[in-house]
């Protein structure tokens, strides 16, 4: 995407939630509904990663840890026993306590993270994430262990929204991922996303200008890991749950996939990577039984046959198109 201002974004943002809606009400199919809300839902996750990949230059492979933070946090409020059946403002508050919560743990772990470099920073993601998973496992009267979070929790009604309603589960799906999307998208257009890129870039530069890179580096990290529980907490409400195996390394996996099938240089490129790898999830595995090994053919057909991401790929095309027809007006 261009760089375009506020207004322009909140635009096409209300464009884009007017478009789902509309195919909602056009197609009615229980399964396209499951990929759009399960494509929402991890295109904040995918978008969240993004931050530290694509604009700062930090690959995280334990970002799975904010995404099941967020989902266990929300989960146990709303199995407490402040939650009822009428507790109308339970899950707003759910939800910023789940954000809440995985800030604070994102700014304990990103504090320690920053310290390294390279594949350094990468492994020691890992390893706490790692670490969260072995407690959840242990911590069995709490989260109840291998078998996750059981017996559900309610969902009470609040500002006329019923969560219980599979229409109102999507539009609600929809409007936070396009929120989380506008927030992200004025965070890499600011003079801060600017300083993010000549980080990654050339941090030796940027510390020369006076810049104080780790707080950069601490600040995003803090910022994607928060956003990443707000999916944890979609996916939480959709499944009615939380399970150790979102704290797992594998589920760290999946927005790094989207990311390289959708694209990281441009804005809307983990969103697309979403979209496919949901679909390939959905088709493949009701087809067939070898879902890795058509997953890797497909990514190393973008790897080795692409070199990028899909939205790369076309936007990159679409940028040499123009300076093709520019100069033959010229």
């Amino acid at each position: 995407m261009r760089r375009s201002g506020p207004i322009r974004d909140m635009i096409f943002g209300l464009g884009v939630f007017v478009l789902l809606a509309l195919l909602y009400v056009l197609v009615d199919d229980a399964f396209v509904h499951d990929i759009i809300i399960k494509t929402c839902i991890f295109s904040i996750f995918a978008l969240s990663l993004n931050l530290l990949i694509g604009y700062l230059g930090l690959v995280a492979f334990g970002h799975a840890a904010f995404f099941a933070a967020g989902a266990y946090v929300f989960g146990l409020f709303m199995q407490s026993e402040y939650v009822g059946p009428d507790s109308a403002w339970a899950i707003p508050f759910g939800v910023l306590l789940a954000m809440v919560g995985s800030a604070v743990l994102a700014a304990a772990i990103g504090a320690i993270c920053i310290r390294a470099k390279a594949i350094y920073f990468s492994f020691l993601t890992l390893a706490f994430q790692m670490i969260l998973y072995s407690a959840i496992l242990a911590a069995v009267p709490i989260t109840g262990g291998d078998q996750g979070l059981m017996g559900g929790f309610p969902k009470p009604v609040f500002l006329g929204i019923d969560l219980a309603e599979a229409s109102h589960m999507y539009m609600f799906c929809a409007a936070l991922a396009i929120i989380a999307a506008l927030i992200m998208r004025q965070v890499v257009e600011s003079p801060f996303g600017y300083v993010l890129r000549m980080l990654r870039d050339n941090p030796d530069r940027a510390a020369f200008l006076g810049l104080k890179v780790k707080l950069y580096q601490w600040i995003t990290f803090v910022l994607a890991g928060t956003l990443a529980s707000l999916a944890g907490v979609l996916q939480s409400l959709l499944d009615i749950g939380a399970f150790p195996e979102w704290a797992f390394w594998a589920k760290s996996a999946e927005p790094l996939f989207m990311i390289l099938l959708g694209g990281m240089q441009t804005f809307l490129g983990p969103v697309l990577g979403a979209f496919i790898f949901e679909v390939l999830n959905a088709v493949v595995t009701a087809h067939t039984r070898y879902y890795g090994l058509v997953l890797g053919a497909v990514i190393l057909f973008f790897a080795l046959g692409l070199r990028r991401g899909l939205g790369d790929y076309i936007w990159q095309l679409v940028s040499d198109r123009r300076e093709a027809s520019g100069r033959a007006d010229a």
